[in-house]
């Protein structure tokens, strides 16, 4: 009995090994072969690069008549210099972030607005998505190249406007504001000024802020198309109002998409090549003696603040993140 109770266990042994994976672990596997070449290239390319750059941050360049270099060590003395003597960093870090605090909510508002505007069913509609998203393809590549220097991309985004020659001519800022009396309105309304000037430099900034909703656009309009049809007749029965669905039933389904987005916003906002701390550091590394150190620990105190708020970010939303149960 003994012999054969072994037989029976170890028989059950094998049936067990031999058992076929589960779908979820052949999507897994089939995850890790998509993503294995960036991993590949990620540790054979980028993971160098990035030694070095932490490298060299902690060290002075000396270039040798030969043509080589030395790397001396020296500590923290770059960041010292970064933000105790070379004042424009820390002005300029200061400055940007004050933009960003600005803008990353304007642009989540934004694109959630139009989401909902092109997600309800009218002529068009697929021409006024594709319209919306267009900016989002002249901004890459080399027609972003080509608007770096085309003038009327300079005027629509500058505050000088184009001079007509008349005394007192208003700037570009001005005329808009002039235009829609925004400073006017908000005086009669008895608000604050810093909510004036909030407004006003999102109005002066609408044509950046469009530019850099596409993609979040896309996002929620993703979000918005998997919530059932069924849930909002069941409202529409219940006599609730559109403003009532929207704050009970889509607000909160879509909450995952504004975390998304929001991370997305941030990241994008703090590596875009207008941001004026990267522009910075650019120019440090292109203009100044030894620029190539300093601006990498210029480059790796953005990083660590990039992620801190990141991090504050995706903590704070979390907390009122609504994760639709599927069971």
């Amino acid at each position: 009995m003994n012999a054969d109770a072994t037989v029976k266990v170890a028989t059950a042994k094998q049936t067990k090994k031999k058992k076929p994976a589960s779908l979820d672990r052949k999507k897994a596997r089939a995850g890790w072969w998509f993503v294995l070449p960036f991993v590949v290239v990620f540790i054979a390319v980028y993971i160098p690069i990035i030694f070095d750059s932490i490298r060299f941050s902690f060290h002075e360049l000396e270039i040798q008549s030969s043509g080589g270099y030395d790397l001396i060590y020296i500590g923290l003395d770059n960041y010292t210099e970064a933000l105790f003597v070379d004042s424009g960093y820390v002005t300029t870090l200061i400055s940007g972030l004050k933009q960003l605090v600005l803008d990353i909510p304007a642009i989540v508002i934004f694109s959630l607005f139009m989401a909902i505007m092109l997600n309800d069913k009218m002529p068009g509609r697929t021409l006024f998505r594709a319209i919306f998203f267009i900016p989002v393809i002249l901004s890459t590549g080399i027609i972003d190249s080509i608007d770096q220097s085309n003038s009327m991309m300079d005027y629509m985004g500058s505050t000088e406007g184009i001079s007509t020659g008349a005394e007192g001519s208003q700037t570009t800022a001005n005329e808009i504001i002039s235009a829609m009396d925004i400073q006017k309105l908000f005086a009669n309304m008895k608000v604050g000024q810093g909510l004036v000037e909030y407004v006003v430099g999102l109005v002066n900034d609408i044509y950046n802020i469009v530019n850099r909703s596409g993609v979040q656009m896309l996002i929620f309009l993703a979000g918005l198309q998997s919530i059932n049809p069924a849930i909002y007749e069941s409202c529409r029965i219940d006599g609730a109002s559109a403003w009532e669905t929207f704050w009970k039933i889509t607000f909160p389904m879509i909450s995952p998409m504004i975390l998304v987005n929001t991370v997305y916003t941030v990241i994008d906002s703090f590596t875009s090549e207008s941001n004026q701390v990267m522009s910075y550091i650019d120019n440090i590394y292109k203009s100044a003696a030894n620029g190539q150190v300093l601006s990498s620990a210029m480059s790796w105190m953005y990083f660590l603040i990039v992620v801190i708020m990141i991090a504050l970010v995706a903590g704070l939303l979390s907390m009122y993140i609504f994760y639709q149960r599927r069971d």
